[in-house]
């Protein structure tokens, strides 16, 4: 492959894949959970040390293996190609395709804010509870239109990312500006005024609506359910980052310059959300950032910053924000299935690639499936379920650091894991509780995605019924 990427570029694609939409909504179900602007930053610093941590981690497997198919890679070279294929056919199947979704139809929706008429239109068609909206058919069009770009080569894919990358950096920042010098009444000391008390609302009128006076105290094990519930939001944000390590074959010097992508971009990304929910707590009381308007709250903070014309700033902020992460996560995932392709582990079509050196076919696959996911309306809740399997996954990885450690100690590590082995440490001590919490508490967000995963079993054994594979 072309050595076409630079340290900039793969910084620019990790911040681009993280910073999606999760940024802009998720800490109103959060606040739900721990009614406390206190817990809320508390619980985004722990996310941002266990995903700093993973990513320092990621390094010394990224320069043992700087190739593409990043994590796959790292997974397939230490625990055997059946693990190799369960995180690939989890990628394929829901992890990467289903945030595509996600983040396309983020756009869609936050496109209709300045086309009204997306949002009255009738459905196309309607049976049911199934319908396509034109919303869809927007989310499909950005997906079919960035996988086309794509294909026209690394350098098309990495100036747009580039672009929107460092547009949505330069909005980010000036939100933080803006939500500090302009706001004429501070509500930080109204939302840390609770201290180290933590308040559960999640009870709601018949219609389905959360009611806003129902806050109740919780600690102990309710307060660490919530902690965990409120996790899922923030991790959810902060996932995807892993997707450089997809294009290290493209990537110059990836044996130093992955490793640092990853740290540079990670930390960069979880001081700006850090900041952001300042801005929150900074502009909106408790109840406005819980009951925002369809969890909105970057909308409701930036109409108190800016009047009526904040929700046009923060749609347009959306948009940039989206769009740009979508190529980020378009641009590298199609990497992996190639590379699975070439294992004979996928469908052998999306091995090749095209006349501009990048693999047209796994990228087309992945676009059409992340299209009929946009169709079926249920990648959002393909979303919450699989924040437990990312974090496994992640865990998985990372105890593969220590792992290989101890099975090969000579091998010759260019970069060596930070502080190892606290940081790895570190990182599984929090992940186990997290995902042990969600067993206990969130069992919606645990069972479903693992077994969608364990789907990939038969999979495996049916593509490899002809072979003598080596495990």
């Amino acid at each position: 492959m072309q050595k076409k990427l630079k340290l900039w570029d793969a910084i620019m694609l990790v911040m681009g894949s993280m910073i999606g939409s999760g940024i802009f909504i998720v800490s109103a179900d959060m606040m739900r959970n721990l009614g406390s602007g206190f817990w809320l930053i508390v619980v985004w610093v722990i996310t941002g040390i266990m995903t700093v941590a993973a990513a320092i981690s990621y390094g010394e497997l990224s320069a043992l293996f700087p190739k593409a198919g990043g994590q796959y890679t790292y997974l397939k070279e230490i625990f055997g190609r059946k693990m190799g294929f369960l995180y690939g056919w989890g990628l394929f199947t829901v992890i990467q395709t289903g945030t595509i979704a996600a983040v396309a139809m983020a756009f869609g929706k936050f496109t209709a804010y300045l086309v009204p008429a997306l949002n009255d239109a009738a459905p196309i068609f309607q049976s049911g509870e199934f319908k396509i909206t034109w919303i869809q058919i927007l989310a499909i069009a950005i997906i079919l239109l960035l996988t086309y770009i794509n294909t026209r080569g690394v350098e098309s894919g990495k100036l747009l990312q580039n672009i929107f990358t460092g547009s949505k950096i330069i909005a980010l920042l000036g939100l933080i500006a803006a939500g500090f010098i302009f706001v004429d009444i501070s509500k930080m000391t109204e939302n840390f005024s609770f201290g180290l008390d933590s308040f559960n609302n999640l009870s709601k009128d018949s219609l389905g609506n959360f009611l806003k006076k129902g806050w109740e105290p919780i600690g102990g094990m309710a307060l660490m359910g919530g902690i965990a519930a409120a996790m899922v939001g923030s991790v959810f944000s902060s996932v995807a980052w892993e997707s450089v390590t997809f294009v290290s074959g493209e990537i110059e010097n990836p044996k130093k310059n992955v490793v640092k992508s990853m740290i540079y971009g990670t930390s960069a990304v979880m001081i700006l959300y850090i900041a952001v929910n300042f801005v929150y707590l900074n502009a909106l009381d408790r109840d406005s950032v819980a009951f925002a308007e369809n969890d909105r709250v970057a909308v409701a903070a930036s109409h108190f910053i800016f009047g009526s014309a904040g929700t046009m700033i923060i749609a347009l902020l959306v948009m940039i924000s989206t769009f740009g992460c979508n190529n980020g996560l378009i641009l590298a995932g199609a990497r992996v299935f190639q590379t699975m392709a070439k294992d004979g582990m996928f469908f052998k079509e999306a091995e090749k690639n095209n006349k501009n050196e990048v693999p047209e076919n796994a990228l087309w696959m992945q676009g059409i499936w992340a299209s009929l996911l946009c169709l079926s309306g249920q990648y959002g809740n393909l979303l919450d379920m699989i924040s437990f399997v990312i974090v496994l996954f992640y865990m998985i990885t990372v105890f593969g650091v220590i792992y290989l450690r101890f099975k090969q100690p000579n091998l010759e590590r260019p970069y060596k894991t930070w502080l190892y082995p606290v940081t790895p440490i570190v990182y599984l001590l929090i992940g186990t509780v997290f995902c042990i919490l969600l067993l206990i508490y969130k069992q919606q967000y645990t069972w479903p995605g693992f077994l969608m995963v364990l789907l990939g079993l038969p999979v495996y054994y049916f593509i490899n019924r002809n072979k003598k594979v080596e495990e």
